[in-house]
C-alpha cells in the first residue's frame, strides 16, 4: 500500500508500466467528467469516476482484488480507508472473478485507518485489504477516481 499526494506521482510512475499513463490521466482530469467507467489505456487500465456520500465503517465492505490493483484518488471531500493485510482477514464473500473482488468480515486483529482528502491517493495491490468510503465524524460527499490497473 502506498499513500501520497498527486503532486508526488512522478515518484511512482516507474513502478508499473501503466502508472505513467494512469497518473498523467489523473493530473489532467476534468472535474466535470460524469460518473462512470472510462478506458484510459485499454481494458487493463480503467478509470472509474464516483461521487457518493461516506458512511459509517460498519456499512462499508472490506475487499481485495487479484487481477487489478487500485489507485484511489480523492478529487474533493475527505474519507477514511481501512487497511489490513489480506492474510489477516476472514472471507465473507468468496472471490468472484467477474468482479475481481473478494469481501471480508471486519478485521478482528491488526488494521489501520488512513485519512484521504483532496489531492491524496492510495495504491492497493492484491494483498492489501481495504475498506474505502468510511466517514469521518459524519457522512460527507466525496468525488473520487479509482484507477484499475492490471497487476
Amino acid at each position: 500500500m502506498i499513500l501520497d499526494q498527486l503532486s508526488n506521482a512522478a515518484s511512482y510512475e516507474g513502478l508499473l508500466p501503466s502508472f505513467s499513463r494512469a497518473f498523467s490521466w489523473l493530473t489532467t482530469y476534468d472535474t466535470t467528467t460524469p460518473d462512470g467507467r472510462y478506458e484510459i489505456g485499454g481494458p487493463d487500465l480503467v478509470a472509474i469516476v464516483q461521487r457518493y456520500v461516506t458512511a459509517p465503517a460498519a456499512e462499508k465492505k472490506w475487499e481485495t482484488h487479484r487481477v487489478h490493483g487500485d489507485i484511489q484518488y480523492i478529487v474533493s471531500g475527505v474519507e477514511e480507508i481501512g487497511y489490513a493485510l489480506r492474510e489477516s482477514l476472514v472471507v465473507k464473500t468468496p472471490y468472484n472473478p467477474e468482479k475481481d473482488a473478494e469481501f471480508y468480515e471486519a478485521p478482528a486483529g491488526s488494521s489501520s485507518r488512513m485519512k484521504l482528502s483532496e489531492g491524496d491517493f492510495a495504491i492497493f495491490l492484491s494483498r492489501d485489504g481495504h475498506q474505502p468510503g468510511v466517514m469521518i465524524d459524519q457522512p460527507a460527499p466525496i468525488h473520487k477516481v479509482v484507477i484499475k490497473f492490471r497487476l
